[in-house]
């Protein structure tokens, strides 16, 4: 990466004391405007979530080839699998996590997540809670949902009681089993709180027609029963448990959900035209203050057939949301080649993109002391980095061989704050770095231990340094404490290993 100073490329070089460097007080310091791209990026805690399944086996994967994980979809991270309880536990204490896994794991392989949805009603199936719960003595009620989808049952379905002792009871085995596979496993970006009302969004208005205070002691107990079996994995619930039309942002269940860190999806956005584009912008925007917030569209052929759909409402959700998740509600073929141009759009703001602006470094540093590296940060993204990381300065050699690591502990990037599209705050950061050290060689004389600067390898005057003096490539990291890349920035050069190439660095 060269240096680029008022668009002309070249070296920069400041005198002077600015921090740390050579012995002497002076030093050449290297100044570099690093390229920021427009590339999608696939990111942890953020990006556009595929519905594999959607309620049903057949949507929205069955069209979509083994072991294709959208990579020809920019910024595509999650596969998501929303299932009814029936499929996954068919007889009790049985499973099939098969119809998960087969699915997973192709996008694990290629560093994505996947994420979950369990409902216990749906009106595609008389029995989305197991047959086997109703005939243990879960308690429910019969009806009958017909809506203007074809495919909606006019035959007797069951609806259980979501506060049942038995259906809680076995409910709550089949989740502690999830539990042992998905809770806390890094793989597994967000599960959702969805096993009660139609579709896991609560609405009860066609079956039993439960009013806002019912549905408020089940929405707590369906919260703690997750907490419960899912305490290190990131719990969301849909903002329909409210009311699917109700605005406002002061809701008893909602402000539970918030308390308990967990946080907000949208189910679903243009299902109607605007003003009615949707309800809880404000609402979400109380979530996302802390947590990450996600956003579901309609059924994309659905929104798009009845004239609710709109490409700049679906950037503009973003930005009103404040989302770092947004769906892929629909066949993703059609999807991507109908709504290209406004992806790319929103993959410059979704989630967070944190942007390195400038690099100041010496030019040359000596083994062992202790030299600056200022570094200016932007979050451009609508959230912030809720996950966090530190960064790392890397030193490889010709062939790219890794030979030291600075990882600073002393500030995070989470404390970079969104902001406004343009309007993003800056943030200059000094990391103090030691490359290498230096250690004299031990001499045995009469069996003692002795130190001496005469018989060392030669030109090393009896000290063997850990970095051997030459010029290195420097590199740019951001991710865990020891050093471990984790997210990707919007650099040229990376390394494969999510580090991206600054310039060169000299050590004597």
């Amino acid at each position: 990466m060269k240096c680029r100073i008022g668009g002309i490329l070249g070296w920069f070089f400041l005198v002077g004391m600015l921090g740390g460097g050579t012995a002497g007080g002076a030093e050449e310091r290297c100044v570099v405007l690093p390229e920021n791209t427009e590339e999608a990026l696939i990111n942890p805690g953020m990006g556009w979530v595929y519905f594999h399944y959607s309620n049903r086996l057949w949507a929205y994967g069955s069209q979509t080839p083994p072991g294709d994980t959208l990579e020809w979809f920019p910024g595509v991270s999650v596969i998501y699998f929303r299932l009814p309880w029936c499929y996954l536990e068919p007889e009790e204490g049985k499973y099939r996590w098969d119809i998960l896994d087969s699915y997973a794991q192709p996008w694990i392989a290629k560093g994505k997540k996947i994420a979950l949805r369990i409902t216990a009603c749906e009106n595609r199936f008389r029995y989305a809670t197991p047959q086997w719960v109703h005939e243990a003595g879960a308690k429910g009620i019969d009806y009958t949902f017909a809506t203007f989808r074809a495919q909606a049952s006019t035959e007797p379905l069951w609806e259980p009681d979501y506060k049942d002792p038995i259906f809680l009871e076995k409910l709550g085995h089949f989740l502690e089993a999830m539990g042992k596979r998905y809770n806390g496993n890094p793989d597994v970006a967000f599960i959702d709180v969805g096993t009660f009302g139609m579709w896991g969004e609560g609405h009860t208005g066609g079956t039993s027609k439960l009013n806002q205070e019912q549905m408020d002691e089940i929405v707590k107990i369906h919260i703690d029963l997750h907490k419960k079996h899912f305490p290190d994995t990131l719990l969301c619930i849909s903002d329909d448990v409210a009311g699917a039309s109700r605005p406002g942002t002061e809701f008893p269940s909602l402000n539970y959900a918030l308390e308990q860190g967990v946080t907000l999806r949208d189910d679903s956005i243009l299902v109607q035209k605007y003003p009615k584009q949707w309800y809880h912008a404000e609402l979400a925007q109380k979530f996302s203050a802390r947590l990450p917030v996600i956003i579901e569209h309609e059924h994309y052929g659905l929104s798009r057939d009845k004239g609710a759909w709109d490409k700049a409402l679906l950037a503009e959700s973003v930005e009103a949301y404040r989302g770092s998740y947004l769906s892929i509600h629909w066949w993703p073929k059609e999807f991507w080649e109908e709504n290209q141009e406004v992806v790319k759009k929103i993959n410059l703001r979704l989630g967070y993109r944190l942007e390195l602006r400038k690099v100041e470094y010496p030019k040359v540093v000596k083994v062992g002391e202790k030299c600056s590296i200022a570094a200016t940060w932007a979050n451009v993204g609508v959230a912030p980095c809720y996950e966090g990381g530190w960064v790392t300065w890397t030193l490889c050699d010709a062939a790219g061989n890794i030979v030291w690591v600075c990882s600073d502990e002393s500030w995070n990037v989470k404390e970079l704050p969104a902001a406004p599209s343009g309007k993003a705050v800056e943030k200059r950061h000094v990391s103090e770095c030691h490359w290498g050290i230096r250690t004299p060689i031990p001499q045995i004389n009469d069996g003692v231990f002795t130190y001496t600067q005469d018989h060392g390898p030669a030109g090393l005057d009896g000290d063997v340094p850990t970095l051997r003096p030459g010029k290195y490539r420097l590199f740019v990291s951001v991710g865990k404490r020891d050093g471990t890349p984790q997210i990707a920035l919007p650099l040229k050069h990376s390394d494969g290993q999510r580090r991206y190439e600054i310039e060169t660095l000299v050590v004597e």
